[in-house]
């Protein structure tokens, strides 16, 4: 029996890296029997393959993977961060500019929350930004309904259990009291669903501003609602450790352009 590794990479490894899906996501279209290698119809995911495999899906020859890129991205309120809505709601990706490739996010912001959105051509640069171990503090500016102390917001500091559900403990800083309102700065590592608001409502305040204010290294800064800024292929490299597997394009000058108010992406 041979024990040598098969060569090439998983074939769900390969379709995220040319940005058709994640690696999660790619699995399930192998399973759905919505890719073919060489001209056959697989439908497991344990297969590697090599350049020289000619890989399809649904049908349609798969572009070469193009270099790895990463954009920041100010997500207005009222968008969904999915690629198709069930309910016909605007999605952040109807909303980017014309020129933009075809991107997926890093992890989501709800309807309801604003701010910095990472988005990238990658599917394994996807997958490592999402990964709990990769642990890189996500900081947001909360603005809450009420007029909390230290005492209130010490338990979040130790990490909240609710429903069960263990959350990692937070950084939290009372910024200041506005009126009825507080505004908080709040560092998270795991980013679950609706963590902050639930949690904020564990202890009595009613979140009604959420502004995510950085990603790990990445920060907002100046950007404004609906504009994009590509990161510099150095900076990429450099922030994510990128090894020889992975050759980001080279920007000169980070790009920032503004989402069209009225047009949607086709």
């Amino acid at each position: 029996m041979s024990t040598e590794t098969p060569k090439g990479d998983r074939i769900a490894k390969v379709l995220a890296r040319a940005g058709v899906a994640s690696r999660r996501e790619a699995e399930r279209m192998i399973e759905a029997g919505r890719v073919s290698v060489n001209g056959k119809v697989i439908d497991s995911p344990a297969l590697n393959v090599t350049p020289r495999d000619k890989i399809a899906v649904d049908g349609t020859p798969m572009a070469a993977a193009e270099p790895p890129r990463l954009w920041l991205y100010h997500k207005p309120l009222g968008l969904v961060t999915t690629a198709r809505d069930e309910k016909g709601r605007d999605t952040v990706f109807d909303k980017l500019p014309e020129d933009m490739p075809r991107v997926m996010s890093v992890g989501r912001l709800d309807i309801n929350s604003e701010g910095l959105l990472l988005l990238t051509n990658d599917g394994e640069i996807k997958r490592r930004l999402e990964l709990p171990s990769t642990g890189w503090l996500r900081k947001y500016r909360v603005r809450v309904k009420g007029t909390p102390d230290e005492a209130m917001l010490e338990p979040l500091r130790r990490g909240v259990v609710l429903d069960g559900e263990k959350f990692q403990p937070m950084e939290v800083t009372l910024d200041r009291q506005q009126g009825a309102n507080a505004w908080l700065t709040i560092g998270i590592r795991e980013g679950r669903n609706r963590e902050i608001r639930r949690a904020m409502e564990s202890v009595g305040l009613v979140v009604n501003r959420l502004l995510r204010i950085s990603y790990g290294p990445f920060r907002l800064n100046d950007l404004k609602a609906g504009q994009v800024e590509e990161i510099k292929g150095r900076v990429l490299r450099e922030q994510l450790g990128l090894d020889k597997e992975f050759k980001p394009t080279t920007v000169s000058k980070p790009k920032v352009v503004r989402a069209p108010r009225d047009k949607r992406r086709k």
